[in-house]
């Protein structure tokens, strides 16, 4: 890798994590220049070191990573909500980074990064206290985002290992907090009241969207190759995060709670999720963070939302209605 400033091409940048990182990678020194692509406009105008492209990522972008001379890709577009169509999300989700990888090849890139998310490892019974990287992925079956996942971390795996000199990064990463969150965690807490399996409350992790953005702009500036875990500090059950943002806390039988969210999915009730996601509130998922705190250094940068105190306060922004700032759309993860 060059040492020259970086130009850093961003896929999904008009979502809520994506508009975060080009705002901080427009400001740092180390960046010459930041291609922001997205099929949704940016939701703030940038200076002159950024150039906005609309752009769908089912459509290949050899050319535009070529003309933009871009040597470093962070890629977050991404079909966020579970889709009925399940082809047409895997085609956004696995296809857009199949065709974010061939661009990378023919443009020369030097680094990418790529965002999945702890869910890979599956909510499960039987999980260890904590799931470490080595430990191999066992998505929900059912739940499209993770699903998709980890066919995405396949494509980028295969390209590393035919491509060994491209600093290739994956980062699996717990659900964001932040005023401007917008996932299944962050949405939940929009609602009257939360559901619970009765019986269960699994501890959960959560880091804030400003620290999962330091953390991208250090592997996509420093290079980090491999595969990390990404989470703030520290854990909260279910049922204490209801109690901190002053949410009721209804719980239900499985065997109802799992039908009834079937039933109100098939019928267009609500769009969140089919009962498959119902196992994150059942069954422990936590990820350990040894990994990417001993070998990136990034302990203090997981501090910065000083603990799930911090994160509860996010979440509290995101419960008023003034966050939600960036929603995700369609080819737009975060």
């Amino acid at each position: 890798m060059t040492d020259s400033r970086r130009r850093v091409a961003v896929t999904g940048a008009a979502g809520y994590i994506g508009s975060g990182l080009v705002k901080r990678l427009e400001a740092d020194d180390r960046v010459e220049h930041v291609l922001a692509t997205d099929v949704r406009p940016l939701s703030e105008s940038r200076g002159p070191g950024v150039s906005y492209v609309q752009h769908d990522i089912l459509t290949p972008l050899d050319g535009l990573l070529s003309q933009h001379r871009i040597d470093t890709v962070v890629h977050l577009a991404f079909e966020l909500r579970p889709g009925r169509r399940r082809d047409a999300a895997r085609r956004v989700n696995v296809g857009g980074a199949a065709n974010v990888l061939s661009a990378s090849a023919v443009a020369g890139v030097e680094v990418i990064v790529y965002l999945s998310s702890t869910s890979v490892y599956g909510a499960r019974a039987d999980n260890p206290p904590v799931l470490t990287e080595d430990f191999t992925p066992r998505p929900v079956r059912g739940f499209q985002y993770s699903e998709d996942k980890v066919e995405a971390e396949a494509l980028v795996e295969r390209y590393a290992a035919r491509n060994p000199s491209v600093a290739a990064t994956i980062l699996r990463c717990c659900p964001v907090m932040g005023p401007n969150a917008d996932n299944f965690i962050a949405m939940a807490f929009l609602k009257a009241f939360l559901v619970a399996v009765r019986g269960c409350d699994p501890p959960l992790q959560l880091i804030h969207e400003d620290d999962l953005t330091d953390v991208l702009t250090m592997c996509a500036l420093g290079g980090a190759p491999g595969l990390y875990n990404v989470a703030g500090e520290g854990v909260i059950r279910w049922s204490e995060m209801a109690k901190t943002l002053g949410r009721r806390l209804v719980s239900l039988p499985a065997p109802l709670l799992y039908w009834a969210t079937d039933a109100a999915w098939r019928l267009r009730l609500q769009s969140y999720s089919p009962s498959s996601g119902l196992d994150f509130i059942r069954y422990p998922w936590t990820a350990g963070t040894d990994k990417i705190r001993r070998e990136l250094g990034v302990g203090a940068l997981l501090h910065l939302s000083r603990g799930v105190g911090g994160l509860c306060g996010a979440a509290r922004a995101v419960c008023t209605g003034t966050g939600i700032g960036g929603k995700c759309g369609t080819r737009s993860k975060r």
